[in-house]
C-alpha cells in the first residue's frame, strides 16, 4: 500500500532546525531521507522507544528500526512503563506511542509522555484513529502521526524525520473523509466481527449465529473493506481500538 506522506517543520525547544534537512521530493511524494540524516553524532547512536500493547506490532516495529541501523530501541506495552523508561533510562530522541495504549486516556497520555521524555519527540501510531485525532495530536504538540498500515521502510523513515526535529504526517491519510467507520457496520456485521475479536473461526462464528459458512465468509469480506481493514487480524486490531466489538 502506497501512501503519500507530507511532512510539516517543527523546531523543538532548545533545538534549531536544520536547514535543507529534507532536499528534494521522491516522485511517490514521500520526504527524502538526506544523506546527513544518517550520519549518527560521534560516541551516540539515536534512541528510540516504542510503546504499543500489542506485541506482534511493537516488536515488528523495534525489529524494523534495529535492521535498518537504529540499534538502541526499547519498547514498553503500557503508558506508564513508557514514561518509567524515559525517566529511569533519560530521554528518547523519538517515542512511537500506540493511541489506544492502557493509560493513555486519549490525548492525555501524550501530554504526559511528552513531559516525561523532557519535550523531546513523542509521535502516536494507531491503526484505526482518524485525520481528526490525529490533526488533534498534532495541534496538541506530537512530533507527527504514524499509521500501522505504513510499509515497514516508510515507518523507518518517518522514523528519522521526527527524530529530526520535523512534523510527519501522511498526506493521503490526512486528507480523508472523517466519516466514522463503526457507523458503517451492519449488525450482522458487528455480530461477524465480535466473532473475529474472541478469536472464532469463520465456521465456529457461523454455527453461533446459524448462518452458512459461505455466507459468514462474505461478512467478513465486507466489513473488512469497510474498516479498511487488510486482514481478519487487522479487523480485531480496529475493532479493539474503536471498540466497536
Amino acid at each position: 500500500m502506497n501512501i503519500d506522506a507530507a511532512c510539516r517543520r517543527r523546531a523543538l525547544p532548545n533545538r534549531k532546525p536544520r536547514p535543507g534537512l529534507f532536499g528534494a521530493t521522491n516522485p511517490k511524494g514521500f520526504c527524502a531521507k538526506p544523506a546527513a540524516m544518517a550520519d549518527k553524532p560521534k560516541g551516540r547512536q539515536m534512541r528510540i522507544l516504542v510503546a504499543d500493547d500489542h506485541d506482534l506490532v511493537r516488536e515488528t516495529i523495534a525489529a524494523f528500526l534495529r535492521a535498518e541501523g537504529i540499534e538502541d530501541v526499547e519498547t514498553a506495552a503500557t503508558l506508564d512503563q513508557a514514561m518509567a523508561r524515559a525517566r529511569g533510562s533519560g530521554a528518547f530522541d523519538l517515542v512511537l506511542l500506540d493511541y489506544n495504549m492502557p493509560g493513555m486516556n486519549g490525548l492525555a497520555g501524550l501530554a504526559e509522555m511528552r513531559e516525561a521524555n523532557d519535550g523531546l519527540p513523542v509521535a502516536l501510531l494507531s491503526g484505526s484513529a482518524t485525520p481528526e485525532i490525529a490533526e488533534a495530536a498534532i495541534r496538541s504538540g506530537a512530533a507527527g502521526f504514524v499509521p500501522k498500515t505504513l510499509p515497514s521502510r516508510t515507518i523507518v523513515s518517518a522514523t528519522h524525520v521526527m527524530a529530526a526535529g520535523e512534523i510527519f504526517a501522511p498526506y493521503t491519510f490526512m486528507s480523508r473523509s472523517g466519516q466514522g467507520k463503526a457507523g458503517e457496520l451492519t449488525k450482522r456485521e458487528h455480530e461477524v466481527l465480535r466473532g473475529i475479536c474472541e478469536g472464532k473461526s469463520n465456521k465456529e462464528i457461523a454455527r453461533d449465529l446459524e448462518l452458512q459458512e459461505v455466507t459468514v465468509k462474505l461478512h467478513v469480506k465486507t466489513l473488512s473493506r469497510k474498516l479498511e481493514a487488510r486482514n481478519r487480524t487487522h479487523a480485531a486490531m480496529i475493532a479493539k481500538e474503536l471498540n466497536i466489538a
